[in-house]
């Protein structure tokens, strides 16, 4: 039994962990010179989606791996330099660094007529090899196709730069400039917070209002208080009820801040963690903008009447869910969700496997874990996957609920809650 295993970031190591420990026989295929994904970008200086001032959102205890632990020299909110360092004695003390082929790419997957699955990679040298493996599981993450709205009119006078996060990597670049970036994800409050130390202006501009949460709340990191009994036995709405109020006393309002409020509930789409971005506008760092209107030439437009000068506008859009490797239709239905028995199986063509296709309000890593514990157990014939149709009928069922708390917004299908999504899993590799 042979599998391929694609990306050797922190979901792709998790998974040849889980491999090896049950005695599969894998190569790791990773197109970077080295292990790490995002997390070793911005030190070596390649395209995003990482930059320099990037440090993780989750705490170290619940983001680490669970065998192995991240250095108690750390802090508790590691820089992504010590993250790619971990990352890499991670897969040294796992012992899966020679089964990984770092500079390969891969150009296609596809699916056999008796069922088996030939992959196409192309190395470093731009040599091209077609294998055959049994089982594919792709842990490539999907932060790697960046989406940019349409530019408004008037885009192509612009004397500036206009370019996407991508492609940004330290604020030093724009010193002196007058910047406005645009977004209010997680990305656009840590370019802006970045940018308000070298930028002559930094400007932020929201065209609509997200929950912005600190990254601790009592004194306890927001995944741990995810991970808590006690946050678990709440119902939705108790859990609203307790961080909006905890919100209130900690920072008031958002529009006392000049941004605009949310027009959804809490945990009715992804929260913006942020310890810096309230504190950099109420210093006068960054200045709230509404969203942009027009571009004339240097000056930009926004859509309540305003306009400023402009050096460099920086899109903080997100990325789309993109896999150009594979088929099209799979995990991307036609309606643009995904669509993955226990987010994890391509239910109409087995053999194929996501980890870490998933977006929890707290740290990905034990999920991760346990969807490489379960997939391990899946290729090995320990446990059973049941008939696809059964599969479909879940697929739907959490995709009507997913869009009842979340809407039908791209990436809403990969949102998951942290406590009844680990409980699922573990079931499911604990069972046979």
């Amino acid at each position: 039994m042979r599998l391929c295993v694609i990306g050797a970031g922190l979901s792709g190591l998790a998974t040849a962990h889980a491999l090896k420990t049950a005695g599969v026989d894998f190569v790791c295929l990773e197109q970077a010179s080295d292990v790490g994904g995002i997390w070793r970008r911005p030190q070596a200086g390649e395209r995003g989606p990482g930059y320099l001032s990037l440090h993780l959102n989750t705490a170290k205890p619940l983001t680490g791996y669970s065998e192995y632990p991240m250095p108690d020299s750390y802090p508790l909110y590691p820089r992504h330099n010590q993250i790619a360092t971990y990352l890499r004695a991670f897969a040294e003390w796992a012992g899966v660094l020679d089964r990984i082929e770092l500079g390969t790419t891969v150009d296609s997957v596809r699916q056999d007529a008796d069922g088996g699955w030939t992959v196409v990679s192309r190395d470093a040298d731009g040599t091209l090899s077609s294998r055959r493996f049994s089982h594919v599981i792709v842990a490539s993450g999907h932060n790697s196709e960046p989406s940019m709205p349409a530019l408004p009119p008037g885009a192509e006078t612009f004397t500036g730069t206009i370019r996407h996060s991508l492609d940004y990597l330290d604020g030093s670049e724009y010193a002196g400039q007058r910047v406005i970036v645009v977004g209010l994800g997680a990305t656009a409050v840590d370019v802006a917070a970045d940018l308000s130390r070298y930028a002559e202006q930094t400007m932020l501009s929201v065209r609509r209002g997200l929950h912005i949460v600190p990254k601790q709340l009592f004194g306890m990191a927001l995944d741990q208080i995810a991970d808590a009994p006690w946050w678990i036995s709440m119902s939705l709405s108790e859990q609203r009820h307790f961080i909006e109020q905890a919100l209130l006393v900690a920072r008031g309002k958002l529009s006392d801040y000049g941004l605009p409020e949310p027009d959804h509930p809490l945990f009715a789409t992804a929260i913006t963690i942020s310890d810096e971005i309230l504190s950099r506008i109420r210093h006068g760092a960054v200045t709230p903008r509404t969203a942009i209107d027009a571009i004339n030439g240097d000056r930009v437009s926004f859509t309540d009447g305003t306009s400023v000068r402009a050096d460099a506008i920086v899109y903080c859009t997100g990325y789309r869910l993109s896999f150009p490797f594979l088929e099209p239709g799979c995990p991307v239905g036609a309606q643009g969700s995904v669509e993955l028995y226990k987010r994890v199986v391509a239910p109409d063509r087995p053999g194929l496997f996501f980890a870490g296709l998933i977006r929890p309000v707290g740290s990905i890593t034990r999920l991760v874990e346990a969807q490489a514990r379960w997939i391990a157990r899946l290729v090995t014939g320990d446990a059973l996957l049941p008939e696809t149709e059964f599969m479909r009928k879940e697929i739907a069922t959490y995709l009507s609920g997913i869009a009842g708390q979340y809407g039908q917004r791209e990436g809403a299908s990969i949102q998951v809650d942290m406590a009844p999504y680990l409980r699922e899993l573990r079931e499911e590799y604990s069972s046979r």
